[in-house]
């Protein structure tokens, strides 16, 4: 996926209500109508959303009258994307465990002190 595509796809999905449109499309495919139902705005404004969603390649429709569909190949070109910095990040972690791990095995044991010292 282009960095430019990645962009669009993150940013589409930056607003809650096209986040709310994809998880309530990730059940089944829904009309326009379907989907703008429980929202408080007009269909256009629905379509609009709808539009961005479209047009970062998260969901399709064959015809302005056919039910939208979620488009899961984009979610996993997303998911190798984070995962290969989630791994990038875990190897970091990995290794500053490995070196205070050896930074603890190096420091020297302090012997408990004596009674007639803590007088």
């Amino acid at each position: 996926m282009s960095e430019d595509r990645l962009s669009r796809v993150f940013a589409a999905l930056a607003d809650p209500t096209r986040r709310d449109l994809v998880a309530r499309l990730s059940s089944a495919d829904a009309t326009v109508g379907e989907l703008a139902a429980p929202y408080e705005v007009s269909l256009q404004a629905v379509s609009k959303h709808l539009k961005v969603l479209e047009d970062a390649g998260l969901v399709s429709r064959e015809s302005r009258r056919a039910p939208v569909r979620l488009e899961a190949e984009v979610f996993d070109l997303m998911t190798k994307w984070i995962e290969r910095y989630q791994q990038q990040a875990e190897e970091r972690y990995q290794r500053l465990d490995a070196l205070l791990a050896e930074m603890q095995e190096d420091r020297p044991t302090r012997e408990p002190a004596r009674e007639e010292d803590a007088s």
